[in-house]
């Protein structure tokens, strides 16, 4: 299990999804990267957000289609 973080390097706090690693994090975290409307967006992915509190407060959606919804309009 892993989470596929949005990050704003402007503001602060992050939108996450729960995920699996494999193919299709990687195709979908790369369709994302490309789609991204601006520059100042991070996509990474992480093992668990307690591990990473500099991504804090996290805002978690529930599928894929409201992470991209969210990423595009940031």
């Amino acid at each position: 299990m892993c989470y596929i973080v949005a990050k704003d390097r402007e503001k602060q706090g992050c939108f996450a999804l729960k995920s699996r690693i494999g193919e299709h994090l990687s195709a979908y975290t790369k369709s994302l990267n490309e789609s991204l409307p601006r520059k100042g967006i991070q996509i990474i992915v992480i093992s668990r957000p307690t591990a990473y509190g500099e991504y804090a407060p996290y805002r978690f959606v529930d599928n894929e289609d409201e992470f991209r919804k969210v990423v595009m309009s940031m």
